[in-house]
């Protein structure tokens, strides 16, 4: 009976041991090569104008099988891409993201939520020329396997949030050039 008691304590011990390993958060990079956030607004009623930044750092953390992680992205808005360099500059003025004083746009995420095993929402802040809003980015994709190239892993997701450019300061034109835009982030980041 002493031997199976034992047998019994050991192996309840190993367990234990064992599952924080299972459960292990995971820290990603996020690949700037493959992350280029978006924004889409209406212009005049015409069309759906899309522009893009081209500058993208930032750290996400992982624990899938506790269902939980953080968010933290960086973005240059200098790098903002409109398709015309005109453009590129007007959008930087203080009217628009006031680049000169305030060159990032960051988010930080306040919460992560699960829907199985998919990260399906990421709540958090997101700062506009010095202002902090709450926003929650809706995932609609969401995917994470070895990296064919770099041989580590790596995970990608597709979020997109709505905002009024309004709320951060940079309300300008509306509403002939619409206070709402969409903000839709393609993002890939790999283990470190």
């Amino acid at each position: 009976m002493n031997e199976l008691v034992r047998f019994a304590v050991a192996t309840t011990f190993a367990a234990a041991v064992a599952a924080p390993a299972l459960a292990a958060p995971e820290t990603f990079s996020i690949d700037n090569s493959h992350t280029f956030p978006r924004f889409e607004y209406s212009h005049f009623g015409y069309s759906t104008q899309q522009s893009r930044f081209n500058k993208t750092s930032g750290t996400i953390v992982l624990d899938r099988a506790a269902k939980t992680g953080s968010v933290e992205v960086t973005i240059d808005a200098k790098s903002v891409d409109t398709g015309s360099q005109l453009f590129d500059a007007h959008i930087q003025d203080e009217k628009f993201f006031h680049t000169e004083k305030y060159p990032t746009i960051t988010f930080k995420s306040t919460g992560v939520k699960f829907d199985g095993d998919k990260l399906a929402s990421v709540d958090g802040d997101l700062t506009i020329k010095g202002v902090t809003k709450p926003v929650t980015l809706e995932i609609s994709s969401f995917h994470c396997m070895p990296h064919p190239m770099l041989k580590k892993l790596g995970c990608g997701a597709n979020a997109t949030t709505m905002i009024k450019r309004s709320e951060f300061g940079a309300g300008a034109n509306a509403p002939y050039v619409s206070d709402e835009v969409k903000l839709v982030i393609a993002v890939e980041a790999v283990q470190n």
